[in-house]
């Protein structure tokens, strides 16, 4: 009777009493482990009703962890937080996103967010050139990955494994005026791609290789640790990824899920993400160290609806200009 007359008081006023979300919450990411901890941290802190349960791995095995789940009918993740939308368009596509559109995105650029309220950025995630210090050059354009001066010198991820990759280069050869003969010249100066950005840090900052295409945020930490590389943001441009938070249209707890989307998107979980050293996608959360003005960061524009539809050509455009 007492939480009847409260509610009721409350209501009279114009309030509305807050019914906290609370359960269990199943994270699927492709985060790395320390970042996807401190992120599920940050927001049990703030929803102590909740807890996180979560699963890390790169995009790729995520989703195939995902759609064996699917096809067993018991899919588990409440919410996705991965590298990029073409993956979550897809999904979309498919129905399998539920729709927030009360979600909070006060502060985000609307050019962020998915027009249907299904998925969500929460950062950007911007692929510049890293060289190491020895290097015989500091590049600052995309075509010095193909002087002489740089040739079998040049790493780079692979399209073929890492989705990150594949924005990237979707993004250049529709960006670059040389288009797909722009990755033929690269292939000619002996560039290497494999594995994913992990493996091209460490080729470079071990001097295997000296350039490389890579995120920005891994030689911008690796520097502060001592590692002799520098990273450039090209004068051309850079792509980007977003690392998209969604949840699925199969959650079993939606109201946790709701609260974790909204906190990643609210002002401290961009902190959060500034903390980890990425640049949020709330232009008034600050940004980390060692990364220039927003402002003189150009960002290269990218169809995710098109990369989608395009995803087969793209994948074997690549592996018959670089040989693979």
């Amino acid at each position: 009777m007492r939480q009847l007359l409260a509610a009721t008081i409350l209501l009279a006023a114009g309030l509305h009493p807050a019914f906290a979300a609370e359960g269990t919450l199943v994270l699927y990411t492709s985060q790395p482990n320390t970042d996807a901890q401190q992120t599920a941290d940050a927001f049990m802190a703030k929803n102590p009703g909740i807890k996180v349960e979560w699963v890390r791995d790169g995009t790729p095995k995520i989703m195939a962890k995902l759609r064996a789940e699917i096809e067993a009918g018991n899919p588990q993740p409440d919410v996705l937080l991965i590298s990029d939308v073409v993956t979550m368009e897809g999904l979309k596509k498919e129905g399998r996103l539920l729709p927030f559109k009360d979600a909070d995105t006060k502060g985000i650029d609307a050019a962020l967010i998915d027009k249907d309220g299904t998925y969500f950025s929460t950062k950007l995630i911007t692929t510049g050139i890293v060289y190491n210090t020895k290097a015989p050059f500091i590049p600052a354009s995309w075509s010095d990955l193909t002087k002489p001066e740089a040739k079998n010198l040049v790493s780079m991820p692979s399209p073929l494994s890492s989705g990150a990759a594949m924005i990237h280069t979707v993004t250049l050869t529709g960006n670059l005026s040389q288009g797909w003969d722009y990755y033929a010249e690269l292939a000619k100066n002996g560039a290497q791609a494999a594995g994913g950005n992990g493996d091209v840090l460490k080729a470079v900052s071990g001097g295997d290789k000296l350039f490389g295409m890579i995120v920005d945020y891994m030689p911008i930490r690796e520097k502060v640790k001592g590692a002799p590389v520098e990273f450039v943001f090209p004068k051309e441009g850079v792509s980007a990824v977003t690392e998209p938070v969604a949840i699925l249209s199969t959650a079993k707890n939606p109201e946790a899920a709701k609260a974790f989307v909204n906190f990643l998107l609210s002002e401290e979980g961009q902190k959060v993400a500034v903390k980890q050293g990425y640049i949020p996608a709330r232009a008034d959360a600050g940004l980390p160290a060692g990364y220039p003005d927003r402002s003189t960061i150009k960002v290269l524009n990218y169809d995710a609806a098109a990369a989608l539809a395009n995803d087969t050509a793209n994948k074997e455009k690549f592996s018959e200009v670089m040989g693979q």
